[in-house]
């Protein structure tokens, strides 16, 4: 009989060839400390028209096993994700995006982590970067948490449980849940993160930065619809027995000071979306929520230039007293290097 591998990581993937390029030359060399049969590769292959086929037939042949399953047609996001869920073998799954990488030594030591314990999710650090994601990486040598109350887990991990990358999720706590009944939103991940935490007796928090995140890399969807509409909807659903209603209140008033304000900043810095459209999204959620129409509405609200310096304060403050200031600072000071090296 064949032994199942503790984690698969599976890779969804659609015309991005340079991304998924340097993300497996990095896995390639996470590999090199595990046992054999200890991790599968899965890669989901959304029936990309570029290189991408050739990019992993060129990494099979260096030596890295990979299970590379390529669509006929294009399944879009939730389903394509669906299928990596359902055909990954692995007791633990983690979903890595193809431009995500696994920073140096990360494998080694989530699967330490996964081999002393069951958990249902382990959430682990992730950072922003630019260009170099070992020259970007923040300060510090972080921690490592275990919760044995999902509801204080939940809270603890605030807003990475909805990073793909950051969650590693314990199949086998998933027993009768249907993934396919989230495929077609954008956050299809979530619902299986929540419920694997709320099943299990034990979840863990390693912060520590063992996940690098291309900044500014993917706006096909509109913020507001997702990450407050979609994503409050998802944990609403899970009100029960074990998530609390008073732990989504909570969650809410946490993102609303120290997640929300950068995200609106942004939307405002770069008009990438109408603020009328967030707007309506936020109140039909928070409206008469003091926090909200104080600390978040002005950025949406205010004329622009007004707008910017708010959400500026708003996200500088919440950053730096939710403990997040070495992203801030990694942040500025990788654009800092980015506009000396083009002068």
């Amino acid at each position: 009989m064949t032994q199942r591998p503790l984690l698969t990581i599976a890779i969804p993937t659609w015309n991005r060839a340079s991304y998924l390029e340097q993300n497996l030359a990095q896995l390639k060399s996470e590999m090199r400390s595990v046992a054999p049969g200890e991790v599968e590769l899965l890669i989901s292959d959304n029936h990309s028209t570029d290189s991408t086929p050739d990019v992993v037939k060129n990494a099979q042949q260096a030596g890295l096993a990979i299970r590379y399953v390529r669509n006929a047609e294009n399944l879009g996001w939730g389903r394509n994700f669906t299928q990596c869920y359902e055909l990954a073998s692995g007791t633990y799954l983690l979903l890595l995006g193809d431009d995500d990488l696994l920073t140096d030594g990360a494998l080694r030591l989530l699967l330490h982590r996964l081999g002393g314990a069951e958990y249902g999710v382990v959430c682990v650090g992730a950072y922003g970067f630019d260009t170099d994601f070992r020259a970007e990486i923040p300060g510090g040598r972080g921690s490592e948490q275990e919760f044995t109350d999902a509801n204080e887990f939940l809270i603890g991990v605030g807003a990475l449980a909805t990073l793909i990358s950051s969650c590693v999720v314990n199949k086998t706590m998933l027993t009768g849940v249907d993934s396919r009944r989230y495929a077609s939103g954008d956050l299809a991940f979530l619902p299986l993160v929540l419920r694997a935490a709320l099943a299990a007796k034990r979840n863990m928090y390693l912060k520590k930065f063992l996940v690098a995140s291309k900044r500014a890399n993917s706006y096909s969807y509109e913020f507001s619809g997702v990450f407050v509409t979609e994503m409050w909807r998802l944990y609403d659903e899970c009100v029960g027995a074990v998530l609390k209603a008073e732990t989504v209140r909570k969650l809410e008033r946490e993102l609303l000071f120290s997640y929300y304000p950068y995200y609106l900043l942004d939307l405002r810095l770069g008009r990438r979306s109408d603020p009328r459209v967030a707007l309506k999204n936020f109140g039909a959620r928070f409206s008469g929520q003091w926090l909200y129409e104080i600390w978040v509405a002005p950025t949406l609200r205010l004329p622009r230039p007004l707008a910017l310096v708010w959400g500026g304060a708003t996200t500088i403050v919440g950053r730096i007293l939710h403990g997040e200031w070495r992203l801030g600072f990694s942040f500025l000071a990788s654009r800092f290097k980015r506009k000396v090296h083009k002068s």
